[in-house]
């Protein structure tokens, strides 16, 4: 397999749903955390399971469905101990999450699915710019195996109740932290095509913001 810097690597074990479910179990610190996490990371992969299908893009398939069933994994370390999930420190859970697969021993090319995964890429110059709580450095998806799991994370929100979001919802957003973010988001939708999101994702069962 290819490596983010282009270099070819020895092919990785790749862990399967079950013991990536059990991995969520673990960590998760209640219940109700694993439900929301968990779930998300499921309709994650139905949204990018359906653009390989339509879209058929050169990727491992098994490599992204582990990545997008790991992905949010780092989120459990967010939550204190009155249950309640630390938003202002949101922006480090895909870190966190790659701190949880490395203690667990999993190699790089899992691990950065996690830290490497938040909006459409955090560069060294938005953590300096807004002050962000990340040691400064490029947190982008590289290859493409981590951008369409990025790309399909756009789709879907966890926030209460959960919602999909059309592809035009999700630039309207984004916009906010300026329109190099929006460009790069629509290079995205270039690469991999619009999900179909008339159909109920499985896990889903939630209405599209359009």
């Amino acid at each position: 397999m290819r490596r983010h810097d282009g270099c070819y690597a020895p092919p990785v074990r790749i862990p399967g749903p079950e013991e990536i479910r059990a991995l969520h179990e673990k960590h998760a610190p209640t219940p109700e955390a694993f439900a929301l996490v968990h779930t998300h990371c499921e309709i994650v992969w139905g949204v990018a399971e359906r653009l390989i299908s339509a879209s058929r893009p050169d990727v491992d398939a098994e490599l992204v469905r582990a990545g997008c069933l790991l992905h949010d994994i780092g989120v459990y370390r967010l939550y204190g101990d009155d249950g309640r999930l630390d938003h202002g420190n949101y922006i480090r859970h895909g870190l966190l999450g790659q701190e949880i697969l490395e203690a667990e021993g999993f190699p790089e090319a899992l691990c950065r699915f996690c830290s490497h995964h938040t909006g459409v890429g955090v560069t060294k110059d938005d953590v300096l710019r807004q002050g962000l709580p990340l040691p400064p450095a490029d947190y982008v998806a590289v290859t493409a195996e981590e951008r369409l799991v990025m790309y399909a994370d756009k789709f879907h929100s966890k926030s209460r109740p959960s919602a999909f979001l059309s592809p035009d919802a999700y630039a309207a957003h984004v916009r906010r932290f300026g329109e190099e973010k929006v460009t790069a988001f629509q290079a995205l939708r270039a690469e991999f095509g619009d999900p179909d999101l008339d159909r109920p994702v499985p896990c889903g069962g939630v209405s599209v913001r359009p």
